[in-house]
């Protein structure tokens, strides 16, 4: 007998439903080893519904069961005669008021068992409640902290390094523009072979605007002319020395450009943001020459 109990576990046919720790009558029926199953179980209750109030034993409703079945196991429904049927449940007192009219020795020995499996699991369930009314007031206690942690690893996982691929062309515009917006007094755009379609990146900008192209590059001068006629947030500087691209904002935050700004995306190219406070501190040391 105490067998068949071990093996069958009866912690885990403990569910709660309503709020209440309950056991379904086809898994009594099999602890209770009835012959017509669940059907001797309800005919009990039928022959005794005053000793089964609501709060000792219900049957779910249609949505009750369907969802309770469904969650926790599909195959219930087959243990049930293949044929979908709205369990009975019982509560703790529900189970030990139906062991006093089964009157049989494994009902008796069965309930002291089942009594002591609810026992078991209203420790495990106030243990856990214990715990988490304890995360929870440290939690409340120490909200503001997780609030900033939970920012600054929002700020580490920030894409730093990023790749376009050919024909990304508006998500590489898209991220380059967002990058300018991030300045807040001057942006510095190092590109040999920026044309007027840079400018039209920069134009709503609210910023100082520093450009460094090669003298022959593709914008050209009547370009710069009427653009500074409209706008005062450019300054063009002639240079040569550089072969890469760079985006520097507020002389703090530095950005590697894999490609032209006017043809990022239309190639495969890279997007990085520098860290190393050396590289950094070099490529300053070079504009301010």
């Amino acid at each position: 007998m105490n067998e068949i109990i071990e093996e069958l576990k009866i912690e885990k046919m403990i569910y709660e439903i309503r709020g209440k720790q309950v056991m379904l009558d086809s898994d009594l029926a099999k602890l209770y080893q009835c012959k017509n199953g669940t059907k001797e179980i309800n005919q009990a209750v039928k022959n005794n519904l005053e000793k089964f109030p609501e709060r000792f034993s219900w049957k779910l409703t249609d949505e009750e069961a369907k969802y309770f079945l469904v969650k926790n196991f599909d195959q219930k429904t087959e243990r049930r005669g293949g044929r979908y049927k709205e369990p009975r449940v019982f509560t703790e007192q529900g189970v030990a008021m139906l062991a006093t009219i089964l009157k049989s020795k494994i009902a008796i020995e069965v309930s002291i068992r089942i009594m002591d499996a609810f026992v078991a699991m209203r420790k495990y369930i106030g243990n856990n409640l214990i715990e988490q009314q304890y995360i929870n007031h440290l939690v409340i206690e120490h909200e503001d902290k997780i609030k900033l942690l939970e920012t600054s690893f929002e700020k580490l996982e920030t894409k730093k390094n990023e790749i376009y691929f050919n024909g990304q062309i508006y998500d590489a515009y898209s991220k380059i523009l967002d990058i300018l917006s991030e300045a807040k007094e001057e942006i510095i755009i190092i590109d040999g072979y920026a044309d007027k379609s840079v400018l039209d990146m920069i134009r709503n900008t609210k910023v100082k605007v520093i450009l460094i192209i090669k003298n022959c590059g593709n914008l050209k001068e009547q370009d710069i002319i009427k653009y500074q006629e409209q706008y005062d947030n450019l300054k063009i500087i002639y240079d040569t020395s550089f072969h890469d691209r760079y985006i520097i904002l507020d002389k703090k935050v530095f950005y590697h450009c894999g490609a032209s700004l006017n043809h990022a995306g239309s190639k495969t190219f890279s997007l990085n943001k520098l860290e190393d406070k050396i590289v950094k501190r070099s490529l300053l040391e070079k504009l301010q020459k």
